[in-house]
C-alpha cells in the first residue's frame, strides 16, 4: 500500500515543444534520453492537448485548472484577474514551499515590461520571460552578468544602443546571440541551476514538501542552439515537413496568409524560407529540445541526490506545439493541427503511477492541475478546477478518462484585423475545427474535419466532403454541447431565487 505522505511536486515545462519532439513519442531522429527514461519509469500520455495554441492562455489554464474562456486570460498580453487562485497559492497555503524558475507569462511582458505578479504563493520567484527580455527584473541576465561577465559584456556589445524589446525573438529570422552561446551560460542551464538550488535549499525543513515549477524557454523561436547541440543534427537526414502550400487550397482561407507571414505579418513566414533553410530550422529545433532534455536530467538528478525522487510527483509537459514547416507554416497562431496543440505529457510518481504505461485517451492541460490537487489532498481548495485526476486515468479506474479534448483560440496572438477565433474538439479518432464567421472572418463559417485514424497528418480536410456531412453535423453538435458543459458554474446557488 503506498504511503499517504504528501508528495513533493515538480512541474517541468518546455515552451513550444510539439508532442512528437521526443524519442519516447516515436521520433527516431531526436535525442531525448532523459525524457525517454522518465517515460519508462512513469506514464506517457499519447494524446495530451494544450488548452490553447498560445503561451499565456495555456499557462493560465495550468495554474488555475480552468479553460481559457473561464479564467479570462484569452490572449497573450492579457493580465490574469485577481479573482483566480493559482495552484501555487493553494499549495503554499497547505504548507508547501513553492518556487518558480524561468518564464511565467500570466500577464503582459511585451516592450520590456516586468510581468505583474499576482498572489502566486511562490517564496522563490526567479523570473525571466525570455533571455533577451529587457526588464530590470530579468533574473537570467542578472545571473549571466554575475556568473559569466565576459559573455554578458559581449551580449551588451551586440545590442548597443538599439531598442531590444521582448519581441526581438518573434521578429528574428535567425538565432539571436543568447541562443547560441556556450551551454554553460545558456538560459536553459540557468533554469536548471536555479531549480537545483531550490531543491537542495538547506534551510527548508526536511518535513516540508516542495512545489517547483521550472519553465524553460526552448524550443521557442528564434531557432538556434549552442554548437555542441546543433552539431548533433544534420538537416538533410531529418524528416521533411508534411503538407504543402497547395494543400491549403482546401483549408480555411486565413491559413494561406499564415503561410506567407507569421504573427499577423510581424514575423517571417514559411514562404520566406527555402526548403534547405526549413530543414535547418528543424535541426535547430531538435538541438534546442536536446539541450532542454540534458538540463531536465540535472533537475531530476537533484531529486535523487536529495533522496526525495521516490516521494516526488514529476510532470513534464509544454504549453503548446510548433508548426515547424508542417502544412506550409511555421511558429504558431490560430492553427489547431496536432503539431501546434498536442504536447508531450509524462508523469512519474513511484508507487502511485504505473511505470511504463502509455495512455491513448485524450487528456488536457487542466488535468495536470487536478492531478496535483488530488495528489496533495488540496482539491477542495480550488473548487473551480475543471480537470480530471490523471492518476486515476492511468490506473484505469472505472469512470475515469474521457474521449474528448477542447482547444480554443480567441485572437490570442498578435491581433488580427478582423480578429480570428478558432475552436477545436478532438473526439475519439476525429477532430473538428471551427474558424468562426462574423465577426471573426466577416464571412461564412469555415472549418476543418479530420479522420485521424486514416489521416494522422491532417492533410485531407473533410469539411466540405458530402460523404462526411453527417459526421460534421454530429461533431458540430458535440462541440456545442462541450462548450456548454465546460462553462464555469462553480459560483454556488444559495436559494431557489
Amino acid at each position: 500500500m503506498p504511503d499517504q505522505r504528501r508528495p513533493h511536486v515538480l512541474i517541468i515545462s518546455s515552451d513550444q515543444q510539439r508532442y512528437d519532439a521526443a524519442g519516447c513519442y516515436g521520433n527516431e531522429h531526436i535525442r531525448t534520453p532523459v525524457l525517454d527514461e522518465l517515460a519508462s519509469d512513469g506514464v506517457l500520455f499519447e494524446n495530451a492537448y494544450a488548452q490553447s495554441p498560445m503561451c499565456a492562455p495555456s499557462r493560465a489554464s495550468l495554474m488555475t485548472g480552468m479553460y481559457p474562456q473561464n479564467h479570462g486570460l484569452w490572449a497573450n498580453g492579457v493580465q490574469l484577474a485577481d479573482e483566480h487562485r493559482l495552484l501555487s497559492r493553494v499549495l503554499a497555503d497547505a504548507g508547501y514551499d513553492c518556487g518558480l524558475v524561468g518564464k511565467f507569462h500570466l500577464g503582459a511582458a511585451a516592450g520590456g515590461r516586468t510581468e505583474e505578479r499576482v498572489d502566486d504563493g511562490f517564496r522563490v520567484f526567479e523570473w525571466a520571460h525570455d533571455p533577451t527580455h529587457t526588464s530590470p527584473q530579468n533574473r537570467y541576465q542578472q545571473w549571466l552578468a554575475e556568473k559569466h561577465p565576459e559573455v554578458y559584456a559581449e551580449y551588451r556589445s551586440t545590442v548597443g544602443d538599439r531598442p531590444w524589446d521582448s519581441e526581438a525573438g518573434n521578429k528574428a529570422r535567425g538565432a539571436l546571440f543568447l541562443d547560441t552561446i556556450t551551454p554553460e551560460a545558456h538560459y536553459s542551464t540557468w533554469v536548471a541551476e536555479k531549480a537545483v538550488e531550490f531543491i537542495e535549499d538547506p534551510d527548508r525543513p526536511d518535513a516540508q514538501p516542495l512545489f517547483l515549477v521550472a519553465n524553460f524557454f526552448d524550443p521557442h523561436h528564434p531557432f538556434g542552439a549552442p554548437a555542441a547541440y546543433r552539431d548533433l543534427y544534420e538537416p538533410a537526414t531529418l524528416p521533411t515537413p508534411v503538407g504543402s502550400v497547395e494543400e491549403l487550397s482546401s483549408k480555411p482561407s486565413p491559413q494561406l496568409g499564415y503561410s506567407r507571414t507569421s504573427y499577423a505579418g510581424t514575423a517571417p513566414g514559411f514562404q520566406d524560407y527555402s526548403p534547405e533553410e526549413i530543414q535547418g530550422l528543424v535541426a535547430d529545433y531538435y538541438a534546442m529540445v536536446t539541450q532542454v532534455d540534458d538540463q531536465t536530467g540535472r533537475i531530476l538528478a537533484a531529486l535523487r541526490e536529495r533522496g526525495i525522487a521516490e516521494d516526488t510527483l514529476v510532470v513534464f509537459t509544454s504549453d503548446h506545439g510548433e508548426m515547424l514547416g508542417d502544412h506550409a507554416m511555421v511558429l504558431k497562431g490560430p492553427m489547431m493541427y496536432d503539431c501546434a496543440v498536442k504536447v508531450p505529457l509524462i508523469a512519474r510518481w513511484p508507487g502511485h503511477l504505473p511505470a511504463g504505461r502509455r495512455v491513448g485517451s485524450p487528456v488536457q492541460t487542466v488535468d495536470v492541475t487536478s492531478t496535483v490537487l488530488a495528489a496533495t489532498g488540496t482539491r477542495v481548495a480550488l473548487p473551480r478546477a475543471q480537470g480530471q485526476d490523471l492518476a486515476e486515468v492511468a490506473r484505469g479506474v472505472d469512470g475515469a478518462g474521457r474521449d474528448w479534448a477542447l482547444v480554443v483560440y480567441r485572437d490570442s496572438n498578435f491581433p488580427q484585423d478582423p480578429p480570428i477565433h478558432t475552436t477545436a474538439l478532438r473526439v475519439g479518432d476525429h477532430k473538428i475545427v471551427l474558424w468562426h464567421g462574423r465577426p471573426a472572418l466577416a464571412g461564412r463559417l469555415e472549418g476543418e474535419l479530420y479522420d485521424l485514424a486514416a489521416d494522422p497528418d491532417e492533410l485531407v480536410n473533410l469539411w466540405d466532403d458530402a460523404g462526411s456531412a453527417d459526421l460534421r453535423r454530429a461533431l458540430t453538435e458535440r462541440l456545442l454541447e462541450t462548450l456548454v458543459a465546460v462553462e464555469d458554474r462553480s459560483n454556488p446557488r444559495v436559494a431557489a431565487w
